[in-house]
């Protein structure tokens, strides 16, 4: 691992307690997994019916985190004065709010007695909530403000002036922004995409709350591995495999990212 030059000593041991807060229980993980009984877990029906509903419901999550997210970053990126920095606030909340309450907050909207799920259930006889939508809407919830951060960032870093110039030329504010200002956004978009979908595919408390732990329904992989734990007939080995296939996804969506790098081989010349 190479370092800049002058970086002191002190931050050098903090940083490594800081890595033993994170990695040892990852550690911890990976050493007491079942490696032998792993493949015959994750072939379980529970497994493969939590794990494809997970990724059903957290692709459909992150696409609606793009089609909303990237307006509002834009928004929050251009706009100014007060009713933009509050918007900016109700937006962020999701971040720091605990996702139970959040889950608490959707049913008091979208439940059968609802602000608004109420008088939707008077009129069609629909409920939202303990259905497989509530997923999804859960996800989108506590997913969206990681869009949003990581575009509003790189929109208020970029240089306007080749959107200005091709205003200049004729073009629309759609075209002068699918055209130019789109293509430089791709990087931090994909970040974005990324961390969203990470998030929705963790996501526990809001999903419980709102929509229930019903298997094949509602059940995604982190409410299977709390259901795994909790049940004396399954084992904890059998949460720890799950736990162990949702750390390879991070892993994986991580690499994706960009956040982290893989070892290339020596160029040839």
């Amino acid at each position: 691992m190479r370092t800049e030059a002058g970086l002191p000593a002190g931050a050098v041991v903090l940083a490594g307690g800081g890595f033993l807060a994170v990695g040892l229980p990852v550690l911890a993980l990976v050493l007491r997994a079942p490696w032998t009984a792993l493949p015959t877990t994750l072939a379980s029906p529970t497994a493969l019916q939590a794990l494809g509903l997970s990724f059903g419901t957290a692709l459909p999550a992150t696409l609606a985190c793009v089609v909303v997210g990237l307006p509002l970053a834009l928004v929050l990126s251009r706009g100014r004065g007060w009713a933009v920095s509050l918007l900016r606030a109700v937006v962020l909340i999701p971040l720091v709010l605990p996702p139970l309450v959040g889950g608490l907050a959707l049913l008091l909207l979208l439940g059968r007695s609802g602000l608004l799920g109420g008088p939707l259930a008077a009129a069609t006889g629909f409920s939202l909530p303990f259905t497989t939508a509530a997923v999804v809407v859960a996800q989108t919830f506590v997913a969206l403000p990681f869009l949003v951060v990581s575009v509003e960032g790189a929109l208020r870093s970029l240089d306007d002036g080749y959107a200005r110039t091709a205003a200049s030329l004729g073009a629309s504010p759609w075209r002068a922004f699918t055209t130019v200002t789109l293509p430089q956004l791709a990087p931090a978009l994909r970040n974005g995409v990324v961390l969203s979908f990470a998030r929705a595919l963790g996501e526990f408390g809001a999903t419980s709350l709102f929509a229930g732990n019903l298997p094949g329904l509602t059940q995604t992989m982190p409410l299977a591995i709390y259901s795994a734990f909790n049940d004396a007939t399954v084992g904890q080995d059998t949460a720890t495999a799950l736990a162990v296939l949702l750390v390879a996804c991070a892993l994986v969506l991580l690499v994706a990212s960009g956040q982290i790098r893989l070892p290339r081989g020596p160029e040839r010349t």
